[in-house]
């Protein structure tokens, strides 16, 4: 479930002479350590160690993870034409608490239901409803984050109702590539900016954009946690990602202007700003001493 980006610069650089990484008392220098308090005193932005993860926390984010993914296969054996987005709430909630999980955004700020489903030109945070009924050629996004043993996992997807046009084939087929070349970006002790250009220039590269005022978000002990992670910037730019941290990938592409706005009917649903087809897809990442673990499916 993708977070609202806060562009904060005045408090970023009120903040910026407060040390961020503190190794620990009376424990010698470790070669984590020494790398991110090198990049902090080149001015980069680190992480704080509350986001590095232990081993336990992370055993428990990838359980949590394995569900969250069964719950989304679970919906893709029975999604159709002619379904309810309100039945898709229903197998989700049904599934997820079966196998012992609570559905996370199950009255979260408010959100009233246990999944975002979003149809076409909505790009996030659709609310199920019994008088939405999917039809041939909708694309859908199905937003899951699952709750286990007190741990978060997230992860969407989208699904295309019968036959789609191939204008919308293929914006749902390069946003699942920006996905890709998101991850294929993460390596340890890169930042959040190399992850987002490399997203934005796929996407503008094949005649999409990317949207700006929602971006990923670490997770896994929380629902939405730091650092941002957005889909666009200059490499180099943002946090530094360091193992153990756990966070979402989740572009949003869209097949026209990349400005969205709120409805203001029920203060959650995100469209575009001119109505065009959004797709979006979505991984929980772990970063490794060697790359990235993907968490959820």
């Amino acid at each position: 479930m993708c977070f609202i980006a806060v562009i904060m610069g005045n408090l970023l650089k009120k903040k910026k002479n407060r040390r961020q990484w503190h190794a620990i008392a009376g424990e010698p220098l470790t070669e984590m350590d020494k790398i991110i308090m090198a990049w902090e005193n080149r001015g980069k932005l680190v992480p704080t160690r509350k986001l590095v993860k232990t081993p336990e926390q992370i055993e428990g984010i990838r359980r949590a993870g394995v569900l969250n993914t069964a719950v989304l296969d679970h919906v893709a054996e029975h999604i159709r034409e002619g379904m309810s987005t309100e039945e898709i709430n229903t197998l989700v909630h049904t599934f997820t608490v079966e196998h012992g999980g609570i559905p996370a955004p199950l009255n979260y700020e408010g959100f009233p239901k246990s999944v975002c489903t979003s149809i076409n030109e909505v790009v996030c945070h659709g609310i199920p409803s019994e008088d939405e009924i999917l039809e041939e050629g909708d694309i859908i996004n199905v937003d899951v984050t699952t709750i286990l043993g007190g741990y978060y996992a997230d992860a969407s997807r989208m699904f295309v109702i019968g036959k789609t046009t191939p204008e919308k084939q293929r914006l749902v087929d390069v946003a699942r590539e920006c996905l890709q070349i998101g991850i294929e970006a993460c390596h340890p002790y890169c930042f959040v900016g190399d992850i987002g250009n490399a997203i934005a220039r796929h996407a503008h590269k094949n005649g999409f954009t990317v949207v700006r005022d929602l971006c990923g978000h670490g997770v896994g002990n929380e629902f939405h946690e730091d650092p941002d992670i957005v889909h666009y910037g200059k490499k180099g730019s943002g946090m530094l990602l360091v193992p153990g941290m756990v966070f979402t990938i989740e572009p949003m592409v869209n097949m026209g202007d990349w400005h969205v706005f709120v409805d203001a009917d029920d203060d959650w649903t995100v469209v575009t700003e001119d109505e065009l087809p959004s797709a979006q897809w979505e991984h929980t990442l772990l970063m490794t001493e060697t790359g990235v673990e993907i968490l959820t499916y």
